[in-house]
């Protein structure tokens, strides 16, 4: 691998679904570097790549959909942005029944494939998907980040270290700062450029091309709004009214954005604990420096208000980033959801594995922490007893702290660093 280039953590389950299906999906937004995880997949294969953003390719898949996914059956075909040409989904599942020899195509694409206007098909049973965002904390520094391993394994793990090299100030500029491998070392005027280009591209043709939304300029409200209160609870009623959209065509709007891979939306999460507990899901932008650049809000705006609800926002949102990220290459398997009940009790992230166990997380932006801030995460464990295995509350300072009965206050760090 060229020495330019960051290591994906994502690979290692990109080359085993290649080896061992049909149709291997990497998926995720523009320039999130699809493209160049598929170039490094191509070493050591036979691999014949196309790319549907060039015309004359997309003519031809266009003209003859059949013929097209059959052009190179003596080894892998690898089909870049293949939203372009949804009709190309259903030949390549003809082309899969007919022969189902593993790795026999690899196609990235910047729209959720289920969602595709103008596809049938969601390729089930025949495809895999390697999800693929900006990069993690982990990929820059060249290492495996793991926290939900990390979290599950805390009850029997050695104690803790401090970790001193991040001040509060620091956390706040990693949390708004862009995970776009193209961009990610950039200075801040050349981010802010191409970040505007990105957002006004996605909104203006993506959007349309892709979802069928008449009014991308209200796709792109909603975007600024929910950029504006990341990690806020999304209530189609009053988001409606804000963006002037009506009530019912809420969450096809909020839809079109997921397809995009532009926004994250965390459930609310019940699992039978009690029948007051509210569902209504919360709903961040998936880069965070984007959503800061939307709203117009920088590391100096938040460190002089830490308090805020705006600043909490944008850290519980960067901490479900990083969780997201991570679940693509993640020894446990885990759902993502938040909790809250109409008695005020609540929980920012509640992660939950195939056995039902479950690892609460409160996010703080404060870099001291109080017996307060357990609040949710004890009324968790209560009443969960044995299926609670770990509570921790992440905040911007040092220690590294038990807080009773598998409860820990940790730096934000840990996420990354363990």
């Amino acid at each position: 691998m060229p020495k330019n280039l960051i290591h994906r953590n994502a690979t290692s389950l990109a080359e085993e679904t290649l080896a061992d299906t049909p149709i291997t999906v990497i998926s995720g937004a523009r320039q999130v570097g699809k493209s160049t995880l598929l170039n490094q997949l191509r070493i050591g294969r036979n691999v014949k790549v196309v790319n549907l953003d060039v015309a004359i390719d997309r003519a031809a898949a266009e003209r003859d959909p059949d013929g097209f996914a059959a052009q190179y059956k003596q080894g892998t075909l690898a089909i870049d942005e293949i939203q372009r040409v949804p009709s190309l989904i259903l030949a390549i599942k003809a082309a899969v029944d007919e022969d189902r020899r593993p790795g026999q195509f690899l196609v990235t694409g910047s729209a959720d494939l289920l969602t595709l206007r103008g596809s049938q098909e969601s390729l089930a049973g025949r495809a895999q998907t390697v999800p693929l965002d900006g990069l993690s904390r982990g990929e820059l520094a060249a290492h495996l980040d793991d926290f939900a391993a990390f979290a599950w394994a805390l009850p029997r793990s050695t104690p803790l270290g401090d970790l001193p090299g991040y001040t509060r100030r620091d956390y706040l500029e990693i949390a708004i700062a862009t995970s776009f491998p193209e961009i990610y070392a950039a200075t801040p005027r050349s981010c802010e450029r191409w970040l505007a280009n990105y957002s006004d591209r996605v909104l203006s043709r993506d959007s349309t091309e892709v979802t069928g939304i008449a009014h991308p300029d209200r796709l792109g409200l909603l975007l600024r709004l929910i950029a504006g209160r990341n990690s806020g609870e999304f209530v189609a009623a009053r988001v409606g009214r804000e963006v002037d959209i009506p009530e019912r065509s809420v969450p096809t709007y909020l839809h079109a954005l997921r397809a995009l891979y532009l926004v994250r939306v965390i459930p609310g999460w019940s699992n039978n604990l009690a029948s007051r507990a509210v569902s209504i899901p919360k709903v961040s932008v998936s880069d965070t420096g984007l959503a800061a650049h939307l709203a117009g809000v920088d590391a100096d705006g938040l460190d002089r208000d830490v308090s805020s609800t705006l600043t909490g926002g944008y850290l519980e949102g960067f901490v479900i980033g990083e969780l997201s990220k991570q679940r693509a290459w993640s020894a446990k398997t885990f759902s993502l959801s938040h909790y809250r009940d109409n008695h005020g009790r609540e929980v920012d992230i509640v992660l939950e594995d195939r056995h039902r166990e479950v690892v609460g997380v409160e996010v703080k932006a404060a870099s001291s922490v109080r017996g307060s801030d357990f609040r949710g995460l004890e009324y968790l464990r209560d009443k969960l007893g044995q299926r609670f295995t770990a509570g921790i509350v992440l905040y911007t300072g040092i220690r590294s702290v038990p807080f009773g009965d598998r409860l820990w206050a940790l730096p934000l760090a840990t996420l990354w660093e363990h």
